[in-house]
Protein backbone atom coordinates (compact mmCIF):
# COMPACT_ATOMS: atom_id res chain seq x y z
CA UNK A 1 0.00 0.00 0.00
CA UNK A 2 1.48 3.22 -1.09
CA UNK A 3 0.38 6.03 1.85
CA UNK A 4 -0.58 9.64 0.85
CA UNK A 5 2.47 11.48 2.34
CA UNK A 6 0.54 13.55 4.67
CA UNK A 7 -0.42 10.50 6.36
CA UNK A 8 2.91 9.29 7.11
CA UNK A 9 4.02 11.58 10.09
CA UNK A 10 1.20 10.66 12.61
CA UNK A 11 0.36 6.76 11.46
CA UNK A 12 2.54 4.95 14.19
CA UNK A 13 0.52 7.03 16.74
CA UNK A 14 -2.63 5.65 15.72
CA UNK A 15 -1.32 2.52 15.21
CA UNK A 16 -0.36 2.10 19.13
CA UNK A 17 -4.26 2.45 19.52
CA UNK A 18 -5.89 0.20 16.52
CA UNK A 19 -3.38 -1.33 14.15
CA UNK A 20 -5.91 -3.14 12.04
CA UNK A 21 -8.25 0.41 11.92
CA UNK A 22 -5.45 2.10 11.51
CA UNK A 23 -4.37 0.09 8.48
CA UNK A 24 -8.11 -0.01 7.34
CA UNK A 25 -8.41 3.92 7.01
CA UNK A 26 -4.93 4.48 5.70
CA UNK A 27 -6.08 1.75 2.76
CA UNK A 28 -9.04 3.89 1.55
CA UNK A 29 -7.77 7.14 1.71
CA UNK A 30 -6.81 6.17 -1.95
CA UNK A 31 -9.80 4.42 -2.51
CA UNK A 32 -12.77 6.68 -4.15
CA UNK A 33 -16.36 4.67 -5.33
CA UNK A 34 -15.67 2.30 -7.99
CA UNK A 35 -19.26 1.98 -9.46
CA UNK A 36 -20.01 5.37 -9.12
CA UNK A 37 -16.81 6.60 -10.13
CA UNK A 38 -17.25 4.35 -13.69
CA UNK A 39 -21.06 5.63 -13.42
CA UNK A 40 -20.08 9.61 -13.54
CA UNK A 41 -17.05 8.35 -16.20
CA UNK A 42 -19.28 6.82 -18.77
CA UNK A 43 -22.17 9.45 -18.27
CA UNK A 44 -19.30 12.82 -18.93
CA UNK A 45 -19.12 12.30 -22.69
CA UNK A 46 -23.14 12.51 -22.72
CA UNK A 47 -22.97 15.97 -21.96
CA UNK A 48 -24.46 17.30 -18.81
CA UNK A 49 -28.42 17.49 -19.54
CA UNK A 50 -28.51 14.07 -20.51
CA UNK A 51 -25.96 12.51 -18.08
CA UNK A 52 -29.01 14.51 -15.28
CA UNK A 53 -31.63 12.58 -17.63
CA UNK A 54 -31.01 9.14 -16.77
CA UNK A 55 -29.62 9.89 -13.21
CA UNK A 56 -33.92 11.08 -12.81
CA UNK A 57 -34.77 8.17 -14.54
CA UNK A 58 -32.83 5.89 -12.61
CA UNK A 59 -33.72 7.95 -9.15
CA UNK A 60 -37.81 6.97 -10.31
CA UNK A 61 -36.88 3.72 -11.95
CA UNK A 62 -38.05 5.10 -15.48
CA UNK A 63 -37.94 2.22 -17.30
CA UNK A 64 -38.63 3.75 -21.11
CA UNK A 65 -35.94 6.06 -20.16
CA UNK A 66 -33.43 3.44 -18.76
CA UNK A 67 -33.74 1.58 -22.17
CA UNK A 68 -31.74 3.94 -23.26
CA UNK A 69 -28.85 4.78 -20.52
CA UNK A 70 -25.56 2.97 -20.93
CA UNK A 71 -25.99 -0.09 -19.23
CA UNK A 72 -23.89 1.19 -16.33
CA UNK A 73 -26.58 3.61 -15.07
CA UNK A 74 -29.35 0.47 -14.95
CA UNK A 75 -26.73 -1.81 -13.05
CA UNK A 76 -25.70 1.12 -10.72
CA UNK A 77 -29.36 1.31 -9.46
CA UNK A 78 -30.35 -1.97 -9.45
CA UNK A 79 -27.58 -3.00 -7.57
CA UNK A 80 -29.34 0.11 -4.60
CA UNK A 81 -32.63 -1.10 -4.92
CA UNK A 82 -31.70 -4.39 -2.68
CA UNK A 83 -31.48 -3.40 0.75
CA UNK A 84 -28.72 -5.05 3.10
CA UNK A 85 -29.03 -8.14 5.27
CA UNK A 86 -28.71 -5.75 8.22
CA UNK A 87 -31.48 -3.08 7.57
CA UNK A 88 -35.20 -2.88 9.15
CA UNK A 89 -37.36 0.05 8.30
CA UNK A 90 -39.41 -0.42 11.30
CA UNK A 91 -36.49 -0.07 13.45
CA UNK A 92 -35.97 3.56 12.28
CA UNK A 93 -38.76 4.91 14.00
CA UNK A 94 -37.24 5.90 17.55
CA UNK A 95 -34.72 7.29 16.01
CA UNK A 96 -36.64 9.36 13.64
CA UNK A 97 -38.74 10.38 16.96
CA UNK A 98 -35.99 11.62 18.70
CA UNK A 99 -34.41 13.50 15.83
CA UNK A 100 -37.48 15.73 15.61
CA UNK A 101 -38.07 16.22 19.49
CA UNK A 102 -34.12 17.33 19.46
CA UNK A 103 -34.21 19.43 16.33
CA UNK A 104 -32.51 22.20 17.50
CA UNK A 105 -29.89 20.14 19.43
CA UNK A 106 -28.99 18.51 16.47
CA UNK A 107 -28.52 21.41 14.45
CA UNK A 108 -26.98 23.18 16.92
CA UNK A 109 -24.57 20.02 17.61
CA UNK A 110 -23.91 19.56 13.59
CA UNK A 111 -23.18 22.97 12.72
CA UNK A 112 -21.10 23.79 15.76
CA UNK A 113 -19.69 20.28 15.93
CA UNK A 114 -19.54 17.66 13.35
CA UNK A 115 -19.06 19.86 10.64
CA UNK A 116 -16.32 21.88 12.32
CA UNK A 117 -14.30 18.59 13.07
CA UNK A 118 -14.96 17.00 9.81
CA UNK A 119 -13.68 20.16 8.25
CA UNK A 120 -10.75 19.44 10.21
CA UNK A 121 -9.17 16.56 8.28
CA UNK A 122 -8.00 17.03 4.60
CA UNK A 123 -11.37 16.76 3.20
CA UNK A 124 -11.23 20.50 3.26
CA UNK A 125 -9.22 20.57 0.36
CA UNK A 126 -11.64 19.20 -2.04
CA UNK A 127 -14.05 21.65 -0.26
CA UNK A 128 -12.00 24.55 -0.61
CA UNK A 129 -9.98 23.89 -3.96
CA UNK A 130 -13.98 23.61 -5.90
CA UNK A 131 -15.17 26.45 -3.99
CA UNK A 132 -18.16 24.85 -2.65
CA UNK A 133 -18.59 27.34 0.10
CA UNK A 134 -16.81 30.10 -1.47
CA UNK A 135 -19.72 30.51 -4.41
CA UNK A 136 -23.12 29.69 -3.26
CA UNK A 137 -22.25 28.43 0.27
CA UNK A 138 -25.47 28.69 2.09
CA UNK A 139 -26.99 26.98 -0.32
CA UNK A 140 -24.73 23.93 -0.04
CA UNK A 141 -24.68 24.00 3.69
CA UNK A 142 -29.15 23.98 3.03
CA UNK A 143 -28.68 21.39 0.55
CA UNK A 144 -26.70 19.33 3.63
CA UNK A 145 -29.63 20.02 6.17
CA UNK A 146 -32.25 19.36 3.49
CA UNK A 147 -30.48 15.30 2.94
CA UNK A 148 -30.97 15.36 7.46
CA UNK A 149 -33.97 15.82 7.24
CA UNK A 150 -35.02 13.68 4.40
CA UNK A 151 -33.43 10.73 5.93
CA UNK A 152 -34.86 11.68 9.41
CA UNK A 153 -38.95 11.47 7.52
CA UNK A 154 -40.76 8.60 7.85
CA UNK A 155 -40.66 6.47 4.84
CA UNK A 156 -38.02 8.85 4.11
CA UNK A 157 -35.51 5.79 3.57
CA UNK A 158 -37.83 3.67 1.35
CA UNK A 159 -36.69 3.39 -1.92
CA UNK A 160 -38.63 6.51 -3.29
CA UNK A 161 -38.31 8.35 -0.05
CA UNK A 162 -36.78 11.61 -1.08
CA UNK A 163 -34.28 10.49 2.28
CA UNK A 164 -32.78 7.74 -0.41
CA UNK A 165 -32.52 9.72 -3.46
CA UNK A 166 -30.85 12.56 -1.68
CA UNK A 167 -28.53 9.86 -0.02
CA UNK A 168 -27.93 8.51 -3.92
CA UNK A 169 -27.23 11.88 -5.19
CA UNK A 170 -24.80 12.74 -2.63
CA UNK A 171 -22.81 9.99 -3.50
CA UNK A 172 -22.75 10.96 -7.19
CA UNK A 173 -21.90 14.40 -6.54
CA UNK A 174 -19.01 12.96 -4.57
CA UNK A 175 -17.99 10.92 -7.71
CA UNK A 176 -17.96 13.59 -9.99
CA UNK A 177 -16.43 15.99 -7.77
CA UNK A 178 -13.90 12.78 -7.61
CA UNK A 179 -14.05 13.26 -11.34
CA UNK A 180 -13.29 17.01 -12.13
CA UNK A 181 -10.66 16.85 -9.64
CA UNK A 182 -8.55 13.77 -11.16
CA UNK A 183 -8.50 16.22 -14.23
CA UNK A 184 -6.92 19.11 -12.34
CA UNK A 185 -3.66 20.31 -11.18
CA UNK A 186 -4.53 21.83 -8.14
CA UNK A 187 -5.13 17.93 -6.65
CA UNK A 188 -1.93 16.81 -5.00
CA UNK A 189 -2.53 12.43 -5.38
CA UNK A 190 0.77 11.63 -4.03
CA UNK A 191 -0.07 13.71 -0.93
CA UNK A 192 -3.65 13.77 -0.73
CA UNK A 193 -4.67 10.86 -1.69
CA UNK A 194 -7.95 10.24 -3.46
CA UNK A 195 -10.17 13.58 -3.52
CA UNK A 196 -13.33 12.93 -1.49
CA UNK A 197 -11.75 9.25 -0.28
CA UNK A 198 -13.72 6.57 1.26
CA UNK A 199 -11.82 6.91 4.27
CA UNK A 200 -13.08 10.70 4.59
CA UNK A 201 -16.69 9.98 3.92
CA UNK A 202 -16.86 7.43 6.12
CA UNK A 203 -14.78 9.41 8.74
CA UNK A 204 -17.78 12.13 8.44
CA UNK A 205 -20.55 9.63 8.82
CA UNK A 206 -18.98 8.37 11.76
CA UNK A 207 -19.07 12.21 13.20
CA UNK A 208 -22.48 12.98 11.70
CA UNK A 209 -24.11 9.84 13.60
CA UNK A 210 -22.13 8.72 16.99
CA UNK A 211 -20.05 12.39 17.40
CA UNK A 212 -23.60 13.97 17.01
CA UNK A 213 -25.13 12.14 19.54
CA UNK A 214 -22.25 13.25 22.06
CA UNK A 215 -22.78 16.59 21.31
CA UNK A 216 -26.95 16.39 21.54
CA UNK A 217 -26.25 15.42 25.25
CA UNK A 218 -23.87 17.83 26.27
CA UNK A 219 -26.52 20.48 24.74
CA UNK A 220 -29.19 18.86 26.51
CA UNK A 221 -31.01 16.28 24.48
CA UNK A 222 -32.34 13.06 26.48
CA UNK A 223 -32.78 9.61 24.64
CA UNK A 224 -33.06 6.03 25.33
CA UNK A 225 -30.48 3.13 24.95
CA UNK A 226 -33.49 2.10 21.30
CA UNK A 227 -33.05 5.37 20.41
CA UNK A 228 -29.75 6.05 20.17
CA UNK A 229 -29.14 2.67 18.59
CA UNK A 230 -32.41 3.54 15.98
CA UNK A 231 -30.20 6.93 15.47
CA UNK A 232 -27.32 5.53 14.37
CA UNK A 233 -29.09 2.95 11.92
CA UNK A 234 -30.51 6.18 10.09
CA UNK A 235 -27.04 7.26 9.45
CA UNK A 236 -25.96 3.86 8.52
CA UNK A 237 -28.19 2.89 5.83
CA UNK A 238 -27.22 6.72 4.51
CA UNK A 239 -24.07 6.24 4.44
CA UNK A 240 -24.32 2.75 2.41
CA UNK A 241 -26.48 4.88 -0.09
CA UNK A 242 -23.74 6.88 -0.07
CA UNK A 243 -21.53 4.42 -1.37
CA UNK A 244 -19.37 3.81 2.07
CA UNK A 245 -18.02 0.43 1.55
CA UNK A 246 -18.20 -2.16 4.62
CA UNK A 247 -14.66 -1.75 5.89
CA UNK A 248 -15.46 1.95 6.28
CA UNK A 249 -18.90 1.67 7.04
CA UNK A 250 -19.39 1.84 11.41
CA UNK A 251 -21.35 -1.22 12.38
CA UNK A 252 -23.03 0.31 15.83
CA UNK A 253 -22.19 3.51 17.57
CA UNK A 254 -18.83 2.13 19.41
CA UNK A 255 -17.51 1.16 15.91
CA UNK A 256 -18.18 4.81 14.69
CA UNK A 257 -16.59 6.07 17.46
CA UNK A 258 -13.78 4.21 16.86
CA UNK A 259 -13.50 5.25 13.47
CA UNK A 260 -13.70 8.65 14.57
CA UNK A 261 -11.23 8.52 16.63
CA UNK A 262 -8.53 6.29 14.97
CA UNK A 263 -8.93 8.03 11.81
CA UNK A 264 -8.27 11.36 13.49
CA UNK A 265 -4.95 10.25 14.71
CA UNK A 266 -4.07 9.48 11.27
CA UNK A 267 -4.98 12.83 9.63
CA UNK A 268 -2.55 15.47 10.00
CA UNK A 269 -2.87 18.72 11.95
CA UNK A 270 -5.82 20.90 10.27
CA UNK A 271 -4.06 22.72 7.31
CA UNK A 272 -4.97 26.47 5.78
CA UNK A 273 -7.81 24.95 3.86
CA UNK A 274 -9.08 23.85 7.30
CA UNK A 275 -9.15 26.85 9.16
CA UNK A 276 -10.86 28.80 6.52
CA UNK A 277 -13.41 26.57 5.84
CA UNK A 278 -14.31 26.23 10.20
CA UNK A 279 -14.63 29.82 10.21
CA UNK A 280 -16.87 30.41 7.09
CA UNK A 281 -18.56 27.45 8.57
CA UNK A 282 -19.45 29.01 11.91
CA UNK A 283 -20.01 33.37 10.18
CA UNK A 284 -22.48 31.35 7.44
CA UNK A 285 -24.59 30.00 10.16
CA UNK A 286 -26.66 33.44 10.63
CA UNK A 287 -27.14 33.63 6.67
CA UNK A 288 -28.57 29.94 6.35
CA UNK A 289 -30.58 30.84 9.06
CA UNK A 290 -32.20 33.83 7.29
CA UNK A 291 -30.68 36.28 9.83
CA UNK A 292 -29.46 39.36 7.25
CA UNK A 293 -29.30 42.14 10.24
CA UNK A 294 -25.83 42.95 10.57
CA UNK A 295 -25.61 43.40 14.38
CA UNK A 296 -27.89 40.37 14.92
CA UNK A 297 -25.85 38.49 13.30
CA UNK A 298 -22.53 39.52 14.94
CA UNK A 299 -23.94 38.22 18.05
CA UNK A 300 -25.19 35.22 16.98
CA UNK A 301 -21.68 34.58 15.62
CA UNK A 302 -19.75 35.14 18.63
CA UNK A 303 -22.22 32.51 20.13
CA UNK A 304 -21.62 30.18 17.95
CA UNK A 305 -18.12 30.31 17.79
CA UNK A 306 -18.32 29.63 21.97
CA UNK A 307 -20.13 26.74 21.43
CA UNK A 308 -18.31 25.43 18.58
CA UNK A 309 -15.22 25.88 21.30
CA UNK A 310 -16.67 23.77 23.58
CA UNK A 311 -17.95 21.02 21.64
CA UNK A 312 -15.06 20.48 20.06
CA UNK A 313 -12.73 21.59 22.83
CA UNK A 314 -10.28 24.16 23.16
CA UNK A 315 -6.89 22.08 21.10
CA UNK A 316 -8.77 22.10 17.99
CA UNK A 317 -10.32 25.46 18.57
CA UNK A 318 -7.12 27.07 18.85
CA UNK A 319 -5.99 24.95 15.82
CA UNK A 320 -8.45 26.76 13.70
CA UNK A 321 -7.76 29.70 14.78
CA UNK A 322 -11.13 30.81 16.86
CA UNK A 323 -11.69 33.52 18.63
CA UNK A 324 -10.21 33.34 22.04
CA UNK A 325 -13.65 33.37 23.64
CA UNK A 326 -14.26 32.66 27.16
CA UNK A 327 -16.42 29.51 27.47
CA UNK A 328 -17.57 29.86 31.15
CA UNK A 329 -21.45 28.90 31.31
CA UNK A 330 -21.93 28.49 28.08
CA UNK A 331 -23.27 24.77 27.90
CA UNK A 332 -25.32 25.60 31.76
CA UNK A 333 -27.37 28.06 29.92
CA UNK A 334 -28.10 26.48 26.48
CA UNK A 335 -28.96 23.40 29.20
CA UNK A 336 -31.25 25.46 30.73
CA UNK A 337 -32.97 26.76 28.30
CA UNK A 338 -33.89 23.72 26.54
CA UNK A 339 -34.81 22.00 30.06
CA UNK A 340 -37.20 25.41 30.23
CA UNK A 341 -39.14 24.52 26.75
CA UNK A 342 -39.22 21.09 27.76
CA UNK A 343 -41.08 22.09 31.24
CA UNK A 344 -43.61 24.60 29.87
CA UNK A 345 -44.62 22.07 27.42
CA UNK A 346 -45.42 19.79 30.18
CA UNK A 347 -47.19 22.16 32.32
CA UNK A 348 -48.83 23.76 29.06
CA UNK A 349 -49.71 20.73 26.91
CA UNK A 350 -51.51 23.02 24.72
CA UNK A 351 -48.17 24.51 23.57
CA UNK A 352 -47.16 20.72 22.59
CA UNK A 353 -48.46 20.93 19.09
CA UNK A 354 -47.33 24.46 18.64
CA UNK A 355 -43.77 23.87 19.69
CA UNK A 356 -43.85 20.77 17.59
CA UNK A 357 -44.33 22.49 14.29
CA UNK A 358 -42.00 25.32 15.42
CA UNK A 359 -39.40 23.14 15.55
CA UNK A 360 -40.45 21.07 12.34
CA UNK A 361 -40.54 24.71 10.36
CA UNK A 362 -37.38 25.39 11.97
CA UNK A 363 -35.65 22.65 9.99
CA UNK A 364 -37.65 23.57 6.60
CA UNK A 365 -36.10 27.60 7.22
CA UNK A 366 -32.08 25.83 6.69
CA UNK A 367 -33.14 23.43 4.12
CA UNK A 368 -33.23 24.04 0.16
CA UNK A 369 -36.56 23.21 -1.37
CA UNK A 370 -36.37 23.98 -4.81
CA UNK A 371 -39.96 24.92 -6.60
CA UNK A 372 -38.97 22.63 -9.62
CA UNK A 373 -38.23 19.56 -6.90
CA UNK A 374 -35.50 17.62 -6.51
CA UNK A 375 -32.66 17.81 -8.96
CA UNK A 376 -30.26 15.58 -10.30
CA UNK A 377 -28.02 18.08 -11.68
CA UNK A 378 -24.21 17.53 -11.34
CA UNK A 379 -21.39 20.38 -11.09
CA UNK A 380 -19.35 20.65 -14.67
CA UNK A 381 -16.75 22.08 -13.27
CA UNK A 382 -13.90 21.93 -10.70
CA UNK A 383 -14.69 25.23 -9.50
CA UNK A 384 -18.24 26.03 -8.37
CA UNK A 385 -18.53 29.47 -9.85
CA UNK A 386 -17.96 28.18 -13.31
CA UNK A 387 -19.89 25.50 -12.76
CA UNK A 388 -23.66 25.05 -13.80
CA UNK A 389 -26.18 25.26 -10.49
CA UNK A 390 -27.11 21.98 -9.28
Amino acid sequence: MTIPSDYLDRQDEARAIDPAMTERYLAHTVIGDPAADELVAQLAPLGPEESERFIQAGMDHDESVLRDAPPVVRDFFAELGTEPDWLDLDALTPGIRMFHRHAKLVLGGMVAGVLVEGFSTNISKSFFITGRLRDQGVRRLQQNNRQMVEIFMPAGLTRDGDGWKLSVRVRLVHAQVRHLLAASDDWDHEAWGTPLSAAHVGYAISAFSARLLNHMRRLGARYSDEERRSFMDVWRYSGHLMGIPPAMLFKDEEDALRIFEVGGLCEPPPPMESVVLANSLVNSAPLVAGITDPAERRRLVQYVFRVSRVLIGDTLADQLEYPNHTTIGVLPWFRMQERYGRIMERLFPRRVQGSNFTKFTSLLDVSVFDESGVTYALPDHVYAERSRKW
